[in-house]
């Protein structure tokens, strides 16, 4: 079992969001997902790992903040005036936002296993992982690295078709 990072601690439900391919709504519906937990009362989270298309910060209208360091690690992006959802993103680490992501397998694998355990997320009802199309290296990352915590389980979006 991997080592536990006391970050996600205070996180008492994940939900992976997964698709077999882009263009199906997994962002929308992550962001919808947060939105009406929030409403609802929760404490809620969302991990965009959709590394080469991070479109979330957009989504919610924050793709001009920075991510800032604490002692336990990143302090994610909150939304709103009453910070009502934590986001983090690649997004906010690109220079700039429409800059490509061009990066091989081992160095994304390395940034979603430090979203895991680098990310100070504090209590979280819900921290919602919205993936990247497909079923890549990232997914099998982003699964062992979040296997010692409580994953509720995942949302499966697809088209009609």
């Amino acid at each position: 079992l991997p080592e536990r990072s006391t970050n996600l601690l205070g996180v008492r439900h994940i939900l992976l969001v997964l698709s077999g391919k882009g263009g199906v709504g997994k962002s929308t519906l992550s962001t919808e997902l947060a939105l009406a937990l929030r409403h609802r009362g929760h404490r809620v989270g969302i991990l965009d790992v959709d590394l080469c298309g991070p479109s979330i910060p957009r989504m919610l209208r924050v793709q001009d903040r920075a991510v800032h360091q604490c002692d336990s690690g990143w302090v994610p992006v909150f939304v709103g005036q009453d910070r009502a959802i934590a986001l983090m993103s690649i997004g906010f680490l690109l220079e700039r936002p429409d800059d490509a992501v061009v990066w091989r397998g081992p160095k994304k694998n390395a940034l979603i296993k430090q979203f895991v355990t680098d990310v100070a997320w504090g209590d979280l009802d819900f921290l919602i992982v919205d993936t990247p199309p497909g079923t890549s290296d990232e997914h099998i990352s982003t699964v062992e690295a979040l296997r010692p915590y409580r994953l509720l389980g995942a949302i499966l979006v697809t088209t009609p078709q």
